[in-house]
């Protein structure tokens, strides 16, 4: 995987959780699916990923209203999140990614999680992919008001870090967290889908 990463220094380095350094976009389509075909809900795989990195309840809402129908959000939210994580053991870091990550750790950089996922979920992915308490700021969906690809969460972790936007260094995997992270003044890298 050939990374495009703009010439620095950065004052901090911003790492989206699901898709950046975890492998785990599969798994959680194959927990929407299980949430949503008993209840007829349509969602086809590349609006999925067209849409990745939205937070869990707004998918709810954009599916509700794609589908005309009205799935409670907070429980359509809460079983998919379990669904998936009954997955969870299939999951995989993206070395590259995280290896860039310790890399960053290791030199004393300031580093954060910042993702659009419940805090309970990005716990138990960053266990399982091996990075279990090594990120000392995670900003997630319960953090802001808005989620991406509203600024809010990039922005919450550079005053948490105490860097100015502008200096931060975001990894993403979706156009939505690209959109998020341009919107919050930041420089950006796509990582690609894993093959």
């Amino acid at each position: 995987m050939q990374l495009a990463i703009p010439p620095g220094p950065f004052g901090a380095y911003l790492f989206d959780c699901d898709g950046t350094l975890a492998d785990t976009m599969p798994l959680h389509y194959r927990a929407w699916r299980a949430t949503l075909d008993p209840l007829g809900a349509e969602f086809p795989e590349d609006f999925f990923y067209g849409i990745g990195g939205t937070p869990t309840a707004r998918i709810v809402e954009i599916l509700n209203e794609r589908n005309g129908i009205t799935m409670p959000i907070d429980l359509t939210a809460r079983t998919k999140s379990v669904a998936f994580v009954a997955l969870l053991a299939e999951a995989r870091p993206i070395d590259e990614v995280m290896t860039l990550a310790r890399r960053a750790i290791d030199a004393g950089e300031k580093v954060a999680v910042v993702t659009g996922g419940m805090r309970w979920v990005t716990d138990r992915i960053l266990e399982v992919i091996g990075a279990g308490g090594i990120f000392a700021t995670v900003v997630t969906s319960e953090d802001v008001v808005r989620g991406k690809p509203a600024p809010d969460c990039y922005l919450e972790a550079a005053r948490r870090l105490a860097v100015s936007p502008a200096d931060c260094l975001v990894f993403e995997d979706t156009r939505t967290g690209i959109e998020a992270a341009t919107a919050a003044g930041m420089r950006s890298v796509l990582v690609p889908r894993p093959r």
